[in-house]
């Protein structure tokens, strides 16, 4: 009842429908993320002016922490974004629940679902972003930049030796990525093969027996797993990434958060696999044809 009132106060004393997401024109001036990476994706749309409104942990650029927050990946704050008044919500495919976006609609926000599960997902973003804000001249440009970045960081690693390479998105439980995640396409532009690529998740749940067997030469895990992130394998002293101290753990917001900056993540992969084979060459591994 607070929250109906709350909207209804709202959008009555300035004469607007009393419907929150009602639509005026054709571009949106305010502007809700429900994801960390959707407000990294506004402002490189050149759209940050629009931004009113952020999810918990949005701390990318500076900008985005000074902004209110609206509530997490599983639970939004209705009195906070009805004090917003935005007139447009951007809620991540691969992160915002799907009932929470059902919840906002029928409330009657316009909500527009983001997808940025693989690597062209991104500057496809960027630019529907720049449409809606109406900041299009910038949108293209930032997502050609990043494109041209990813097809540079590519042809550098073009004739780069094969590597098998193990993800770990966490431990306990134990969860990895599948070849159609972003972070796998990234492994693969670098040369690496990952070794859980033909499964149909994008972020599926293993066995420990399964990595075991798969005996990976890299293991990759995000900075935010902490300097433990292997511990656990240790128990297998003979698995190839253990034998060739092959662990290396990726920048977390960068591996974790599908942005522009996912290109700096693209470069740490494509370096530690280097490293990684000059350490197999060294300890006389036979790379797989």
């Amino acid at each position: 009842a607070l929250l109906i009132a709350v909207v209804s106060t709202l959008f009555a004393c300035d004469g607007r429908d009393e419907t929150p997401g009602a639509q005026h024109s054709d571009r949106y001036s305010r502007i809700v993320t429900l994801a960390p990476n959707l407000a990294e994706l506004v402002f490189a749309a050149g759209a940050g002016q629009h931004l009113v409104g952020v999810s918990a942990y949005s701390d990318f650029p500076p900008e985005a922490r000074s902004l209110p927050y609206v509530g997490d990946a599983f639970t939004i704050d209705h009195e906070q974004l009805a004090l917003l008044r935005p007139d447009l919500l951007l809620a991540w495919q691969s992160g915002t629940p799907a009932h929470v976006v059902d919840e906002l609609g029928r409330i009657g926000y316009r909500v527009e679902t983001i997808r940025t599960r693989q690597l062209e997902d991104i500057p496809r973003a960027i630019i529907r972003i720049g449409e809606l804000a109406g900041t299009q001249e910038e949108a293209m440009r930032t997502s050609t930049e990043f494109e041209t970045l990813l097809q540079a960081l590519a042809r550098r690693h073009a004739q780069a030796g094969s590597i098998r390479v193990f993800y770990q998105v966490s431990n306990r439980p134990l969860y990895t990525v599948s070849g159609s995640h972003y972070a796998s396409e990234l492994i693969e532009l670098c040369g690496g093969v990952n070794v859980f690529a033909e499964l149909d998740e994008l972020a599926p749940g293993i066995d420990v027996e399964a990595v075991v067997d798969r005996d990976p030469e890299v293991m990759f895990a995000g900075s935010d797993a902490g300097s433990d992130a292997f511990a656990d394998w240790q128990r297998w002293p003979s698995m190839t990434a253990n034998r060739l101290g092959n662990h290396f753990l990726l920048p977390g917001d960068e591996i974790g958060r599908p942005t522009t900056r996912t290109i700096l993540a693209g470069q740490v992969i494509c370096d530690a696999l280097e490293l990684a084979r000059q350490r197999r060459d060294n300890y006389g591994e036979e790379p797989d044809d």
